[in-house]
């Protein structure tokens, strides 16, 4: 019984470790060179939505209706054949929000004027209940959270490290 205890106290104590909140580890990586739009905000705006992650993320899981433009392979071409306007309001999101900074400032540069980056990413949205859908466009509660490290900021969902 006492061991049984223990176990139940040790899982506890992983658990509440492994969840973790994305606004320490943005405040060191990120400087907020794009303004960071949140989840509830996402809900209410009409804009184009970029998915900045690898192709293997998309595929698992993406917000619905995101456009993918991934990161290590991005190409300006991709996104200015796609929005023509640079006045176009543009969200554009990673896992957690600091790749997606990249990519808005590569969309900065290139003239767009309405680009704002997810707070929290595809975690935070997932986390506070947002719909993902797979390379199907069928609705699924898994979501490539790129790397272990970086799995513990997603606290609601299926966690996937490979394709």
């Amino acid at each position: 019984m006492r061991l049984l205890f223990y176990y139940i106290l040790l899982s506890i104590g992983v658990t509440t470790m492994a969840q973790k909140k994305v606004g320490p580890i943005l405040n060191l990586l990120n400087s907020e060179s794009v303004p960071y739009i949140t989840t509830e905000d996402l809900k209410k705006s009409k804009f184009v939505l970029l998915d900045s992650r690898e192709p293997e993320e998309y595929k698992v899981s993406h917000i619905p209706n995101a456009v993918f433009v991934g990161y290590g392979d991005f190409k300006s071409e991709t996104v200015t054949q796609l929005i023509k306007n640079r006045n176009t309001p543009i969200v554009v999101y990673c896992s957690i929000g600091v790749r997606s900074e990249n990519i808005g400032e590569k969309l900065l540069k290139l003239g767009y004027t309405n680009v704002q980056n997810l707070y929290g990413g595809i975690f935070e949205y997932k986390n506070k209940g947002g719909i993902v859908v797979n390379k199907y466009n069928k609705k699924t509660d898994s979501v490539h959270t790129y790397n272990k490290k970086w799995g513990a900021y997603l606290n609601n969902g299926i966690k996937i490290y490979e394709n």
